[in-house]
């Protein structure tokens, strides 16, 4: 136990720092200390720390508590690496088989999750300094590389190469090693509903058509 609560002040110590460096509202350790994301993540390592004992129950006693008190999910199997700053963090979610690299930037309303097709592995591995935008959504059993970006409202499907930035829905990589891959036109985009739509109602006009057609061969025969 004299273990544990030495890693979690180590932990602890590393997360305030971080905030420190990144987060230019943070005007004092004191307020620091009142971060509802410092908070979920101590709690997170204390549950982690049971989670590994394999007693889960206990776990996930303490990760739905800091969920109540926070509003940031962080299930107690996930792996995080030192340094998480989650900044705001107001229904931020991270699921069970997630992995998170060191010096790494969550903002509020963010997901970590699983898309409901996939067994064991089933979240994301963010890699060093990643950063994801709020709201954006990161889902799926791939990895996203170190430094890379993940812009607000995004919605991660594949892995993302290190050094990128990846924005829309689905998301695509905008920006490789500060070089433009993409010119992602938001506003002109294809919008993949309207296209399903648009090919649901071709092969509806195909099939009445058809039906027509049909009803006319069956009349001529009947005479």
């Amino acid at each position: 136990m004299s273990k544990l609560i030495t890693r979690i002040i180590r932990s602890y110590k590393e997360e305030i720092q971080s905030i420190k460096d990144r987060d230019p509202a943070a005007t004092s350790t004191l307020e620091i200390l009142t971060y509802s994301g410092l908070h979920a993540v101590a709690m997170y390592r204390v549950a982690h720390w049971f989670y590994l004992k394999n007693l889960k129950f206990v776990a996930r006693v303490i990760s739905q508590t800091a969920r109540f008190l926070t509003g940031i999910e962080i299930h107690p199997g996930a792996k995080i690496g030192k340094g998480l700053l989650i900044d705001h963090g107001a229904g931020v979610v991270i699921g069970e088989t997630a992995e998170i690299g060191d010096n790494c930037l969550l903002y509020q309303g963010c997901t970590l999750g699983g898309t409901g097709k996939d067994q064991g592995k089933r979240h994301p591995t963010l890699g060093n300094n990643v950063m994801v935008g709020c709201g954006a959504k990161v889902l799926g059993p791939f990895k996203v590389g170190d430094n890379s970006k993940i812009a607000a409202n995004a919605v991660v499907l594949e892995s993302v190469p290190p050094n990128c930035t990846a924005v829309g829905v689905p998301a695509k990589v905008v920006k490789q090693n500060g070089k433009r891959t993409l010119d992602l036109d938001q506003v002109h985009m294809p919008d993949p509903v309207s296209q399903e739509l648009c090919k649901d109602r071709l092969e509806i006009e195909r099939l009445k058509k058809r039906i027509e057609e049909l009803e006319k061969r069956i009349g001529q025969e009947g005479e």
